[in-house]
């Protein structure tokens, strides 16, 4: 038995192999049941290379690109190989970080004058040479010393070098390429089959802005080719739908260097969009027993100081400002401000549950670097809300805020969703305020009132904030891309810390709990969101403008002022167009405004009193009576079509 080596998989196998045998020995012995080629193991929940040894009892996966960490492995490589190719095409470049990402990989580059596309067609020639010379992929342990001697020409990886805490680092080497990394990678170059670089951009090292500015290229890569080129059918049609974009053309909100970056300027017609988010957010919260509340801009630093958020979150809270001697804060979030409103007066248990909502508009410090549109600013309007309820009701106010913020996202055309129950990293608890029996009650709670509803989650852990455990929904646009949706936090850490208390039965105190929560997020991140789900084309009930009434000619305008009249005095939002424009020119910039509906008026629609009706994305409609059209607009409206 000494000269074998045995392993676990996951659907109950047991597999013995030679000692010393590698992943890629038992990806070929497993290869039959596999759809796709290995390219990682899974051991024991550490990512390996298959050219690694397998440790003897381990519980072992195969990984192909399929998995998750399989892809994480197959576009790491690939950043090595674009790395190569830069390296032969610029000699004496400068080496960052190249990690792979969500959709792909980046690598960073020091370089002296910035990467055209011209540029990135070069490297991607010089990587096809990288990727045909099939190099294999090595792994060398070194102790510091050795390796400082070897990345004694690039600074940046010296640092990262005296920032690693071990006595030995791993060096990968493919070629004449290598890099400090801790993999890790694919057996060779030639296993990536098709790549495509997409962007480059500039990148603080780091993510400082007072650190030397990089050059970070972008690329992604499949197995399969019809794979890679899907995926670069949807970064255009990415591009199309990009928020930013579109906020520009339709003319619904903007930023300007001269205020400040990240700070959001809603035009009329965003201003509309957000008015109707929010009426609509207001009506279902107060049929569901919530009250309205609103809150100060800024206050002492010493509220902070209580809540912890001083201490665990000051970096991203803009600086203090002096008042009358005092310090005060720009509120980076409400929820200390209504602790305070629930201190006001001394609560009964008959009192509770409280549900306190507020769109409460907060300031955060984020690096310029990772500001972006609507979707990561500095002042931003959370749709706040918090709930103090006695313990026993916890899980009932838990099972409430969860079905609201699934009708809320229904609402708003959203079907497809995932949920994730952040939780402490228990390696690191001195991350975390409160004692383990304060969170395993958090967690407990959270995790009943989602097995009442029957729904489906995945751990993560270490995503917790520092005072309590959170339910997170993503959710997925029509795109698949995954937007940060509504959070529920429960919160035992706040109510001691502030010491709230209600009088109970027994006529004496007892301590609330606290739940932290927010169904549509802020509404500029929600905004930005509907407007790249939607691709700008808004549906009936929120968009700003909701029909254009087109006369063809001068002679239809007055009966044309007399359709829109009518329109508005129904409650719908009409705008006409009587420029002295063609007809079809008229409908072409309808269509770009992305309006709903057209009402077309020649002399026939005059003479008959009805209107050609047109709709976005359909076309003609044919003829109909003024009012047949209302009742139709007005259902879709109250339907949220």
């Amino acid at each position: 038995m000494a000269d074998k080596v045995h392993v676990s998989l996951p659907n109950g196998d047991r597999l013995e192999l030679e000692r010393g045998a590698t992943g890629l020995d038992l990806a070929r012995a497993v290869s039959p049941r596999l759809e796709r080629s290995a390219v990682g193991v899974l051991a024991d929940g550490k990512l390996k290379g298959l050219r690694e040894e397998l440790p003897d009892g381990a519980d072992v996966k195969v990984l192909t690109f399929d998995d998750p960490e399989g892809r994480r492995i197959y576009w790491h490589t690939t950043a090595h190989m674009m790395a190569q190719a830069v390296c032969r095409l610029y000699p004496g470049v400068l080496l960052g970080i190249g990690p792979s990402v969500e959709d792909g990989f980046y690598y960073d580059f020091d370089v002296t004058t910035p990467f055209s596309p011209e540029d990135l067609e070069r490297i991607e020639k010089a990587m096809a040479e990288v990727q045909s010379a099939d190099y294999p992929i090595t792994v060398e342990v070194l102790d510091k010393e050795e390796a400082r001697r070897l990345f004694k020409d690039q600074p940046y990886k010296l640092e990262l070098l005296e920032e690693i805490d071990d006595e030995t680092v791993t060096v990968f080497r493919q070629g004449e390429f290598y890099d400090l990394c801790a993999g890790p990678h694919l057996p060779s170059t030639g296993v990536v089959k098709h790549f495509k670089l997409l962007s480059v951009a500039g990148a603080y090292w780091r993510g400082d802005e007072k650190r030397p500015m990089l050059q970070r290229i972008y690329g992604v890569s499949y197995p399969e080719k019809s794979e890679l080129l899907e995926h670069v059918r949807k970064i255009e049609e990415a591009r199309r739908r990009d928020h930013r974009r579109l906020g520009r053309e339709l003319d619904m909100f903007s930023i300007h260097d001269e205020a400040g970056a990240g700070l959001v300027f809603w035009h009329p017609k965003g201003g509309f969009i957000r008015e109707t988010v929010e009426n609509f957010w207001r009506k279902e919260h107060r049929k569901r027993g919530y009250d309205i509340v609103y809150s100060p801009h800024i206050a002492k630093i010493d509220l902070w100081k209580i809540s912890g958020h001083w201490d665990w979150y000051k970096d991203s809270m803009y600086s203090p400002m002096d008042i009358d001697g005092l310090e005060y804060l720009l509120k980076p979030m409400n929820c200390p401000f209504h602790i305070l409103m629930y201190k006001s007066q001394t609560r009964s248990y008959r009192d509770l549950p409280l549900r306190w909502g507020e769109l409460g508009t907060v300031y955060r410090y984020e690096r310029s670097g990772v500001l972006h549109g609507l979707l990561r600013v500095r002042g931003f309007t959370q749709d706040d809300a918090h709930l103090f309820c006695r313990p026993d009701q916890l899980e009932d106010e838990i099972v409430g805020v969860i079905d609201l913020a699934l009708f809320m996202m229904r609402s708003f055309g959203y079907s497809d969703y995932s949920i994730m129950l952040s939780v402490r990293d228990l390696q690191h608890k001195e991350k975390y305020i409160g004692d383990d029996s304060v969170w395993d009650n958090a967690e407990s709670a959270l995790v009943a009132a989602m097995g009442r509803m029957g729904l489906e989650y995945r751990i993560g852990e270490g995503e917790a904030k520092f005072y309590g455990p959170a339910i997170d929904i993503t959710l997925n646009d029509a795109l698949g891309r995954g937007w940060q949706g509504p959070t529920i936090q429960v919160d035992f850490n706040l109510p001691e810390r502030f010491d709230m208390t209600y009088m109970g039965e027994d006529n004496r105190p007892h301590r609330p709990v606290m739940i932290h929560r927010t169904v549509l997020g802020s509404m500029e991140r929600f905004v930005g969101g509907l407007i790249e789900h939607y691709a700008g084309a808004m549906p009936m009930w929120l968009s700003p403008v909701q029909v254009k009434v087109l006369p063809i000619t001068e002679k239809q305008v007055s009966y044309a002022h007399r359709v829109k009249e009518t329109l508005a005095e129904r409650g719908l939002r009409p705008e006409l167009d009587a420029r002295n424009e063609k007809i079809g020119y008229k409908i072409r910039q309808a269509e770009l405004e992305k309006v709903p509906y057209m009402l077309i008026i020649g002399q026939k629609e005059v003479d008959a009193n009805m209107v050609a009706v047109r709709k976005r994305h359909e076309g003609d409609l044919g003829l109909m009576e003024l009012g047949e059209f209302i009742k139709r607009a007005e259902k879709e409206v109250a339907d949220h079509m």
